[in-house]
C-alpha cells in the first residue's frame, strides 16, 4: 500500500494521536472537551467529523493544521485523543486526504427516530477520552 500524498501510511496506527481542531469556545471550558465538539457534519454529502492526524507536539505543526482548517474562524484549540477512543464511541476512523494529514471519524448513526441522542452519546465517549490543548493568545 502506498503512502498518502502526505507521507503518512493510509492506515491510521493505534498509538497515533488525532486532534479535532475547536472553532467555538462552546465545544470546551477551562478544563474539558464538551461532547458537541466533536459531533458529526449534519450535510448528507459528509456525515462525519473532520480531524487532523497530529500529535501535541510539534505545537507549532498542530498549530499550522489547525489555522489551515479553520479558514475564516477561530482557532481556539484542539481537542487531542488516540484511534482507541473512536473505536470504543463505535465509530471508525479513516484517512481522507486531501488537505495532508486530515482523516475523518465516520460510522454516525442517522437512520433511526433516536440517531441524535445516540450522536450525543458517541460525542460524550469521544470528549471523556479527550486531552483539551487550547492556544495561547
Amino acid at each position: 500500500m502506498a503512502p498518502l500524498p502526505s507521507g503518512l501510511p493510509e492506515a491510521i496506527g493505534g498509538d497515533e494521536d488525532l486532534a479535532r481542531f475547536l472553532f467555538s469556545d462552546r465545544h470546551y471550558n477551562t478544563t474539558m472537551v464538551k461532547p458537541p465538539a466533536f459531533l458529526p457534519n449534519p450535510d448528507p454529502k459528509q456525515r462525519e467529523s473532520s480531524i487532523s492526524r497530529h500529535g501535541k507536539t510539534p505545537l507549532e505543526g498542530l498549530w499550522a493544521l489547525g489555522f489551515h482548517a479553520a479558514g475564516a474562524r477561530t482557532l481556539h484549540g484542539a481537542a487531542m485523543f488516540k484511534p482507541a477512543a473512536v473505536q470504543e464511541a463505535g465509530l471508525i476512523v479513516e484517512a481522507s486526504e486531501p488537505p495532508d494529514r486530515h482523516a475523518a471519524i465516520r460510522g454516525w448513526p442517522w437512520d433511526t427516530d433516536l440517531h441524535k441522542a445516540k450522536q450525543k452519546e458517541m460525542a460524550a465517549a469521544l470528549a471523556s477520552q479527550s486531552e483539551l490543548l487550547l492556544r495561547e493568545g
